[in-house]
């Protein structure tokens, strides 16, 4: 490419130079004004200027206004070579200028050029399929693995990105479902969207992405979609959950027969020495962290299977935080924190009592959990009608900004929770934002490390 532009350019200029030679032997023997001839010439000048180079301009001008001051002295009677000369830098003027007016247009492009390459290179680098489209969903840019996705799904070459998507429904586990999206994606270009699907016939799980494109003023500039396979990662999450399942169910057998004795041992523990009945104790609470360790495994199985059954009924919010904060306070007297309620009428929601039970239990046991003595936990009860709201706010060490968005993940750990040797498995938050998304519900967190924590539940009022 670069070989057949400086071919280009040779040609461009030798052939400025025969045109601006003609152009003097036109003057030179012609009856015409020395203006006439300037006119007839500076283009070439110019031409020479931008194609070759500042200095090759600028020679041409020179040449060019000596060229323009022999036509001159030969059409007329009385020369000035006042006006000759300053005919002679206005052309070098000229051809300098464009001149340097082609090397800056030739850098520009240069840098251009690279700019792409490198930005080409990093999308094609990427294991995501990436394309650009325009306004009307036509294709702008494309990387090569979103090429090689589409040969694997069958997409056709033809057509606009939402259509190409349409073509492989069929294909799909559930096309039903996928063809919904996609005219929901259709009625509705400015919002970004998250979707998953299966391939039926080979397994293979994708995620897709796409969010309009916009420029400063707000204009729409078309989409971004993006396509990854997430196949391996489901697997993972498959298997986990069928050996949290398995292990969860193992453990409970046991667990049973344990509690069993357990609670026969204690029955004549009053006749033993201090000592054994101390042992006595240890296997107590010991047996009651893994039976709830069990029973949250459990929970987020099911949770994930989708199998929570809500027996739902109209649940006042200030009788359940009352409940919650007298099932936690032993607790929290023996760390010396104290508890607080600050209700707003008598709030109700449609949902499961157990659940909501346990989603106040999970809040303030952490709340206790990270504050130290001499701290509070408030438990604030409000409604405004369409909705209610629980907060759980503390005095304790607070969580870290960059923790903040990972505390409801599953299995998830703190670093001070680490640190400070806090007991915990790090499923309490994620059953707790999964219970309350069942309700049909949100929950949110603000936290300023060393200063507490605020988690406030929204569920729809009943």
């Amino acid at each position: 490419m670069m070989r057949a532009l400086t071919h280009r350019r040779h040609f461009v200029g030798w052939l400025a130079l025969v045109l601006l030679l003609a152009t003097f032997a036109v003057m030179a023997g012609a009856s015409q004004t020395a203006l006439l001839g300037a006119v007839a010439f500076a283009p070439w000048v110019s031409l020479i200027g931008v194609d070759v180079g500042v200095i090759s301009g600028l020679l041409a001008g020179v040449g060019a206004g000596g060229l323009w001051i022999a036509a001159a002295e030969l059409d007329s009677l009385h020369p000035s070579l006042q006006q000759s000369v300053i005919r002679v830098i206005i052309l070098g003027a000229l051809g300098g200028g464009s001149g340097i007016v082609g090397d800056r247009l030739r850098k520009s492009e240069r840098a251009r050029s690279v700019t792409v390459a490198r930005q080409r290179a990093l999308i094609d680098a990427t294991l995501d399929g990436i394309c650009l489209t325009d306004p009307d969903g036509h294709i702008m840019i494309v990387n090569e693995p979103l090429a090689r996705i589409a040969i694997e799904l069958g997409m056709p070459a033809e057509g606009t990105v939402p259509e190409r998507l349409l073509a492989i429904s069929k294909r799909l586990t559930d096309p039903e479902t996928y063809e919904r999206r996609m005219r929901e994606l259709a009625v509705t270009p400015g919002e970004a969207s998250t979707d998953e699907f299966e391939v039926r016939e080979t397994g293979r799980v994708f995620r897709g992405f796409t969010a309009p494109v916009k420029d400063r003023a707000g204009r729409d500039l078309g989409r971004i979609w993006t396509l990854r396979d997430v196949t391996a990662d489901k697997e993972i999450d498959r298997m986990r959950d069928a050996f949290v399942a398995t292990v969860s169910h193992e453990l409970r057998t046991p667990l049973t027969s344990i509690s069993g004795f357990l609670e026969m041992l204690e029955e004549e523990k009053h006749g033993l020495d201090e000592a054994p009945r101390m042992y006595l104790d240890v296997i107590r609470r010991s047996s009651e962290r893994l039976r709830q360790l069990v029973d949250d495994l459990l929970l987020v199985a099911q949770i994930e299977a989708q199998r929570i059954d809500l027996r739902r009924e109209r649940v006042d919010l200030t009788v359940a935080a009352q409940q919650s904060m007298e099932t936690v306070r032993p607790w929290a007297t023996e760390k010396g924190v104290r508890l607080e309620l600050d209700a707003e009428g008598a709030p109700k929601t449609n949902g499961d009592p157990r659940r909501i039970a346990q989603v106040l239990d999970n809040l303030l046991s952490n709340a206790i959990k990270f504050s130290s003595e001499g701290g509070s936990v408030t438990v604030e009860v409000r409604g405004n009608g369409q909705w209610t709201h629980v907060t759980v706010a503390d005095t304790g060490i607070g969580i870290p900004a960059e923790e903040q968005a990972h505390v409801f993940s599953r299995f998830y750990r703190a670093r001070a929770a680490n640190e400070l040797a806090v007991p915990g498995t790090g499923l309490g938050l994620a059953i707790t934002r999964a219970l309350v998304d069942q309700h049909g519900g949100s929950i949110g967190l603000e936290s300023v490390e060393g200063a507490g924590t605020r988690v406030t539940v929204t569920l729809p009022a009943a």
